[in-house]
């Protein structure tokens, strides 16, 4: 073998180094028996805490039945809209379960699963705000969001002369437009709905839809495996009227359309 044919296999096999290093996440959770999962502690029906202090809502319990399903144990993560793709790609959790939805940019850094729920992306306040047709009429109102969340970034987009307070999460983004910060906050119909039910005399409603939002299971990218069982999870949950059922637990709606 010549020298340069030598040469060659090499930076070949160094090439591939990488993807035969790469390790199968669902085989590293069966063997080490924990399903790392983030979800949002900030953001009900979702993910919140109970009166007993304990995680609880429709991401949370859809993560404690995917574990279940895998014969493991669970492992909460509490992230926010921000840092929940990050704790993902850095490997300090296995699947993200944390009402989220696609996006161009973020469908290039992490894998969706099929949808398991749907939301309705708005705009949401008082009667000071009046509604709009058409969502850049409100380019004069000032809006809180949380920052990297759904709703920040199709805002970002189509409302590029927006007026918007960017908040750390959901939590923050709701406390500055109950307190006045902010005339308005960008939200899905789910997380307004039960501030409107909380707060009655601000008399909230929807004032633009920004789009309908299905929100995801998300895993790291070639982790083919862990996505596929996650699918066949699903699949096996909206088979058997389970998932219809765990929507119309926390949203009071079943969304059978959803797929």
């Amino acid at each position: 073998m010549t020298i340069r044919r030598k040469s060659f296999l090499a930076a070949a096999t160094l090439a591939l180094l990488p993807l035969w290093a790469h390790a199968d996440k669902l085989a590293d959770i069966q063997s080490k028996k924990v399903l790392r999962v983030a979800v949002t502690i900030d953001a009900a029906p979702w993910g919140y805490t109970d009166a007993a202090g304990k995680p609880t809502g429709l991401d949370v319990e859809l993560a404690q039945q995917l574990a279940q399903s895998l014969g493991v144990q669970l492992e909460l993560q509490q992230v926010t809209g921000a840092n929940r793709i990050p704790y993902l790609l850095s490997n300090k959790v296995d699947v993200l379960i944390a009402a989220l939805g696609s996006s161009p940019e973020r469908a290039r850094q992490v894998a969706f699963s099929k949808p398991y729920a749907a939301t309705i992306l708005g705009v949401y306040a008082g009667p000071s705000v009046p509604k709009a047709a058409d969502i850049k009429q409100l380019a004069g109102v000032n809006i809180a969001m949380a920052k990297g969340s759904t709703p920040d970034l199709s805002l970002t987009d189509m409302l590029p002369e927006g007026k918007f307070l960017r908040l750390e999460d959901t939590a923050s983004t709701i406390s500055a437009f109950l307190s006045g910060q902010a005339q308005a906050f960008a939200e899905n119909n789910f997380i307004a709905q039960k501030v409107a039910d909380e707060n009655p005399g601000k008399q909230i409603e929807l004032k633009s839809q920004i789009r309908v939002s299905p929100a995801y299971i998300a895993v790291a990218p070639r982790e083919t495996a862990l996505l596929a069982e996650v699918n066949r999870f699903l699949d096996a949950k909206q088979a058997d009227g389970s998932l219809a059922q765990l929507r119309l637990k926390w949203f009071k709606d079943e969304q059978k359309d959803i797929r």
